[in-house]
């Protein structure tokens, strides 16, 4: 039965659509899909199949911001396995994974025992700097989100969440009137947007990325960082001073994923990247 998955996975193409939170993704997600006639699509913890939710939890209805990104992330493995269960059983060749960078949808990939997305597709290449604005002043302002399934589905699982729906209708290529076929997205706003957003101040992750490096090694020295916040996640870039011969490639490759892993754990937020920049080697 392994080797019929593994087999499977092989013939599966995974297409990535990747922008910073409140940018309209899911918004744009069946545009997407029907491009390139994708048949599934993994956002925020829920696979969509069509206009029904077949599997997963929406991250949506989580009580806090950190939980929410746990569940965007399949960090519990028993939503990941029923979601990963319920992809084993589908004979689909193509799937779409949205996310905030190419690292969180790598990440997703990994956990769902999918292949590495082969396709990105930046939410700047699909909506135009005028629409991701509007984007991102309704989900600061109003806290409003978007589910890409039709209403019904989220008034049957998620009700407590439920906003409004929104119709997009397909014009023809002539552009003389509307086709008869409508496409249906879910407006909700999550209780964690209700409640409010849990951050980290840049003066506590710089203690704890400066503790990291001490831990790991204590000879490196930091000269410059900044942190950077993209909305759901955290982007830091590390000026440091190494050792003579430290060995550079695999120490400070090591070092990333220490300060990535460490924070994550301790805090439960997104890194979604850690550059580094050697300026010195010291004696």
């Amino acid at each position: 039965m392994l080797l019929d998955f593994l087999f499977l996975l092989k013939r599966i193409k995974v297409y990535a659509l990747v922008g910073e939170s409140g940018t309209g993704k899911s918004f744009r997600a069946k545009l997407v899909a029907q491009k390139y006639g994708i048949d599934l699509i993994i956002d925020d913890g829920l696979l969509i199949q069509g206009n029904r939710i077949i599997a997963g939890q929406s991250a949506k209805k989580e009580k806090t911001f950190m939980a929410a990104v746990k569940v965007a992330l399949f960090d519990q493995k028993a939503h990941r396995d029923e979601v990963a269960r319920k992809l084993q059983g589908e004979k689909t060749r193509k799937i779409l994974i949205l996310g905030t960078s190419e690292k969180m949808v790598n990440k997703i990939a990994a956990r769902l025992q999918l292949p590495q997305p082969s396709k990105i597709i930046k939410i700047e290449d699909i909506s135009t700097q005028e629409e991701i604005e509007k984007a991102i002043r309704t989900r600061r302002i109003e806290g409003k989100h978007v589910i890409p399934v039709p209403s019904i589905e989220i008034k049957r699982n998620y009700p407590l969440i439920f906003y409004n729906a929104i119709k997009i209708f397909k014009r023809k290529p002539n552009g003389i009137g509307p086709v008869p076929r409508t496409h249906e997205k879910s407006v909700v706003r999550p209780e964690y947007s209700k409640r409010g957003k849990v951050e980290i101040s840049e003066a506590a992750l710089s203690q704890m990325v400066i503790h990291c490096v001490a831990e790991k090694n204590p000879d490196i020295r930091i000269k410059k960082m900044i942190v950077r916040d993209s909305g759901q996640g955290y982007r830091l870039v590390i000026t440091i001073d190494v050792p003579y011969a430290t060995q550079l490639s695999g120490n400070i490759h090591d070092l990333q994923q220490y300060i990535i892993e460490n924070i994550e754990r301790y805090t439960s937020i997104l890194i979604e990247e850690v550059n580094i920049i050697i300026d010195k080697i010291i004696q």
